[in-house]
């Protein structure tokens, strides 16, 4: 009986000691929140990496959230101080309105502001035909851009967000991927930020003021874009960004009831849940697992740092895989860019950071980036072929 006793308690006490030590699984971590949207997407704004997704691939109606490409296209294509006579077609646009008059005068900037504190569908129509000479030349450099930027599931046919047909829409992760790629452009970034704006208004004595829709830039903490939208069909709609400690994240909601909230939710998560973690540094040592013929007081190191948004769970799950273009390491190979390490998380590959060569002599003195361009070895390395090591 006591034997009995003796090793039904080491059994708990070794499941007790097994529990404690047992790795952190994904299902520790916590849920993602209750939301009221029917398609919703986070993304790291610098990594491009989407954190959460409900629906995401799911073909919807994005109503005004269209604009951030209207304005993304045309800060690219255009000039700020272009100076923009409102042509008809942008005069009684119907929906929201900066209440523009035929041939009066605007700069694009201006424009730009109606268009995204304002939603303003006047001002887009204005905008699309100064870019693109038509409404229909402009939507072609839309879906252009959107191919350009891997918005594989989304269609534009106007550049307002009405709905018109059933042939304009997109998806939460494209509109995500949308929202990363305009929000890096510091003209983009400055506009949708912007709580109050005057710009002019030709004829009248007063400026017109334009007062942001987007109500996340003061209720949420760090909040800094991007945009509200709405129509009968698409129901409520909001892009939200925010930044924490240096840190971007950004948000979609489609058809969410609740969207102030879904937004703040989903901020929360992100920020709480994936830290970034920097899992190479700026001239760390890297050592292939397979053998590579170096010269004495040769090293390979990496030419920059790389971080990336991760739960802890996901760290053990980091691989790397070094790429050389080179089979042999000489002393006169000194600054001169050789291989790249890879980087995956699990069986994807989330970046890649650029191998140098370094040789520890007193008489090297070719700086670590080398005597050649960056470009011209990187193709010198792609036209000799890569093998692994």
């Amino acid at each position: 009986m006591n034997v009995r006793k003796l090793l039904s308690g080491g059994l708990v006490v070794f499941l007790f000691i097994q529990l404690l030590l047992a790795p952190v699984s994904v299902a520790d971590a916590a849920a993602p929140p209750s939301l009221s949207a029917e398609g919703a997407a986070l993304i790291d704004v610098a990594s491009g990496r989407i954190l959460y997704s409900k629906n995401g691939s799911k073909k919807m109606r994005i109503a005004s959230l269209t604009k951030t490409m209207t304005a993304i296209v045309a800060i690219e294509n255009g000039k700020l101080d272009d100076v923009v006579t409102v042509p008809p077609e942008a005069v009684g646009v119907e929906g929201s309105s900066i209440y523009l008059k035929r041939s009066e005068k605007l700069t694009l900037e201006e424009l730009l502001y109606g268009l995204m504190l304002r939603s303003g569908n006047d001002a887009a129509v204005a905008i699309a035909i100064h870019i693109g000479g038509s409404v229909q030349g402009f939507t072609y450099l839309m879906n252009e851009k959107a191919a350009l930027i891997g918005m594989e599931h989304t269609n534009f046919t106007n550049p307002h967000g009405l709905d018109d047909s059933n042939q304009h829409y997109s998806t939460p992760e494209d509109m995500a991927k949308l929202s990363a790629y305009a929000l890096r452009n510091p003209v983009f970034r400055q506009i949708v930020s912007t709580k109050v704006k005057d710009i002019s208004w030709e004829g009248e004595e007063w400026d017109r003021r334009l007062i942001n829709k987007n109500k996340m830039l003061h209720l949420y903490d760090g909040a800094d874009g991007v945009k509200t939208g709405y129509t009968k069909l698409a129901k409520r709609c909001l892009a939200a960004s925010a930044t924490r400690d240096g840190r971007q994240l950004a948000t979609i909601t489609l058809n969410a009831s609740d969207d102030w909230n879904d937004s703040a939710k989903l901020l929360d998560y992100g920020f709480a849940q994936f830290p970034v973690k920097q899992l190479v540094g700026a001239g760390q040592d890297i050592r292939p697992k397979m053998p590579l013929p170096m010269a004495t007081g040769a090293h390979l190191v990496t030419q920059n740092a790389f971080s990336y948004p991760l739960q802890t769970a996901e760290e053990a799950a980091i691989k790397q895989r070094v790429v050389m273009g080179q089979s042999t390491i000489t002393a006169d190979m000194d600054g001169q860019l050789v291989g790249f390490l890879q980087l995956y998380l699990q069986e994807k590959m989330i970046g890649q950071v650029p191998l140098l060569v370094r040789v520890d002599s007193p008489t090297s003195s070719q700086p670590l980036t080398g005597a050649y361009s960056f470009w011209k070895q990187f193709w010198d390395i792609v036209a000799g072929g890569l093998w692994s090591a």
